[in-house]
Parts: structure tokens; sequence; C-alpha cells
């Protein structure tokens, strides 16, 4: 019995410390790649957050109602979304006509989108500075073959992707949770960025 205990104990730290490690580097990350965006939004090229990174920043994104930003990465592969969300490779440039499509982890960077709802709002910064708002359209799960909704598009669309359920014991699974949010044209008032 004592055994058996202590090899449940054992289990569970482990459980818990690979739990903790994951969100303190995602945390880590965020510094880290918010010194390489300001690098890029001074005129840099590529800028790598750590000397060994195979991706850099392309965008800062934020859902103000939901006290959500990050930096978004070039490639939205396991290694590069291990760090931060990721710019799925093929879809349209972030801030650009097109269908903009960005995937994260549930558990960590995209965690908030368990609470978006229609309506809610989605900012984009590029690296020249410019800021972009979209509104949410729509929030859908998919089969993880189901490719539609990074499909190219008319108009621009701001796409995020994350697995589902969010409350899932094991990570991945066959099923992503997809928000659709579709650019807005002119002045928002009350709809800002952060200014940092």
């Amino acid at each position: 019995m004592a055994l058996a205990s202590l090899a449940l104990a054992i289990a569970g730290g482990s459980a818990f410390g690979r739990g903790a490690w994951i969100h303190a580097k995602a945390e880590v990350a965020q510094v880290l790649l918010e010194h390489a965006w300001e690098e890029t939004r001074d005129g840099g090229a590529r800028v790598r957050p750590w000397s060994w990174a195979d991706t850099w920043p392309v965008a800062r994104l934020t859902a103000p109602g939901h006290d959500a930003e990050m930096i978004v990465l070039a490639g939205a592969g396991g290694a590069v979304m291990a760090f931060g969300p990721g710019h799925l490779d093929g879809s349209a440039t972030p801030g650009t006509a097109g269908n903009t499509v960005i995937a994260g982890h549930r558990d960590t960077h995209f965690a908030f989108l368990r609470d978006v709802e229609l309506g809610d709002d989605v900012g984009i910064e590029t690296a020249d500075g410019t800021r972009h708002f979209y509104r949410v359209a729509s929030t859908r799960v998919v089969d993880e073959g189901d490719a539609s909704a990074v499909q190219p598009a008319d108009g621009e669309l701001l796409t995020l992707v994350t697995c589902f359920p969010f409350d899932a014991l094991v990570p991945g699974g066959p099923l992503r949770y997809v928000v659709t949010a579709v650019k807005e044209s002119g002045p928002r008032a009350g709809l800002s960025l952060p200014q940092l």
C-alpha cells in the first residue's frame, strides 16, 4: 500500500511539474518574443528571439475583452507553438486581404478562446505598426481533417484555431475549435490595442 501511494505521488508530481513547465515556458518565451517584436517594429527583418530559434515574430494579437495579448510567430508547427501562437504558412499575411490563420495551444496562449463570443473584438498589429481590428463572426468545432476553415477567402478574415475540447486530459485529439473574425472597416470607437 505504501509503495502504491508513493508511486501515485510521484506520478502526480510529475504530471503537475510537466504542466507547470509548459505554462512557465510559454510565459518566459513571450518576454523574449516581446524584445524580438520591438526589434522587428524598429525595422528588423526576421529577428529571432533566441539564437537557435527557427521562427520570428510576425504580429501582435490581442483580444481586449479577454485580457489576452501575445506575439504571433512565423509557422504553426509544434516547436513554434510551444512558445507562442503561430501563423500558418500559406495563409494570408497578418493584416492583408485573405484568410490569416493563426494556431495556438488550448491550454496556454489560446485558452482565452474558450470564452470568446460572437461580436467580440480581436486586434492584429503588424510590424509596420499598423493596427487592424476584427469582430468575431463565428465559432465552431470541426474535425482535424476539415480544412475548410483555413482555405483562402475573399475579404479580410482572421481565423484562430486550437484543439478541442478545452478541458481534455490528453493533448491533441481529432477536434479543432475555430474562431473566425471579419475585419472591421473605418474607425472603431472604443476599441484600441494597448499602447506599448
